[in-house]
């Protein structure tokens, strides 16, 4: 069973987040979701990033990073949306990562300064026509790393939703959700 540290998306630590978090649980994997809003969850999503932008970026993927300190070198690391930058920045970066799950989001290699590890299996979702996945350059970064490393998936859904895997939203779409979820699973059974 894997061990895995989640990342929320611009509302916040969910209920929908926690959930996911909890299904992971009850597969037999140790799962921690951390808090990068310091215990704020928001209503709106527009409230949830002004946040974000207020603290900072840099900010909220710090807390991300520190989240992991004290915890195993070996996580497979799970982004929902703002939370891809601090799940992609520990596992292009920080030894022993045992995989990625980039969940609507997905940023350019660059960013984080090193090509995409080798060793470290990662799988992407998002929908094809979500204004922030594919209007935002999300895909083309997704289809990047796909084209670079050794063990990469990009699962593209049809649909124009954000946020699609988080339950307690007006966004969650059950039908690929559920497919999502599978995926995820069938992942995280095969990392060692």
């Amino acid at each position: 069973m894997a061990e895995v540290l989640v990342f929320h998306h611009g509302y916040g630590l969910t209920a929908g987040v926690r959930d996911f978090a909890e299904q992971l649980r009850r597969a037999g994997h140790t799962v921690h979701a951390a808090d990068l809003y310091e215990g704020q969850v928001f209503d709106r999503l527009e409230e949830g990033i002004a946040y974000a932008e207020n603290a900072g970026f840099d900010t909220v993927t710090a807390r991300g990073v520190a989240a992991a300190e004290g915890l195993p070198a070996e996580l497979v690391y799970v982004g929902f949306s703002l939370g891809v930058l601090p799940a992609q920045k520990l596992a292009q970066t920080r030894p022993g990562a045992k995989g990625a799950l980039l969940l609507e989001a997905c940023v350019p290699l660059s960013e984080f300064g090193a090509a995409w590890p080798q060793d470290v299996p990662v799988q992407i979702h998002g929908m094809d026509a979500d204004p922030f996945f594919a209007g935002e350059g999300d895909a083309d970064a997704a289809r990047a790393i796909v084209e670079t490393a050794t063990d990469a998936e990009l699962f593209l859904y049809p649909g124009d939703r954000h946020l699609f895997t988080d339950s307690s939203l007006p966004s969650y779409d059950e039908q690929t959700a559920t497919q999502v979820h599978q995926r995820v699973l069938g992942f995280l059974d095969r990392i060692k």
